[in-house]
């Protein structure tokens, strides 16, 4: 699936439309971001039932200080509305496609009665 530019007015869209939505939060400027973008885009043409996004910190920043952004690229992984990973740092392939994998493997219903036991609001 082609990766989709995430702003301020299909944000929320996006993330509350799908079941797996996994964010890339980078700056053009940002050489990591850059050399992360390829890894982010192959595995997004592997998986058309989850969606990808980026968001351009620089003019998205809004979006960024919501998510208390501090380093790019920052991945953000969300399944039903919960964010299940904010992992700051370019990941190599393998590292990627291992969370994807374990993302969808998660039973959601235990996740949520996890965070409810712990007191903690989960909706995005």
């Amino acid at each position: 699936m082609a990766t989709v530019e995430l702003d301020k007015n299909n944000f929320r869209e996006v993330i509350e439309g799908n079941d797996i939505v996994i964010v890339d939060f980078w700056a053009p400027w940002c050489g990591p971001c850059k050399s992360f973008a390829p890894v982010f885009e192959s595995e997004s043409d592997k998986h058309e039932d989850i969606d990808f996004g980026k968001v351009n910190t620089e003019e998205e920043r809004e979006i960024a200080g919501n998510f208390e952004i501090r380093s790019i690229p920052t991945l953000m992984v969300f399944r039903e509305h919960i964010i299940l990973l904010a992992q700051p740092g370019a990941l190599p392939k393998s590292a990627l496609a291992d969370i994807i994998g374990k993302v969808s493997e998660l039973d959601m219903d235990d996740v949520r009665k996890q965070l409810e036991q712990l007191q903690i609001p989960y909706s995005a």
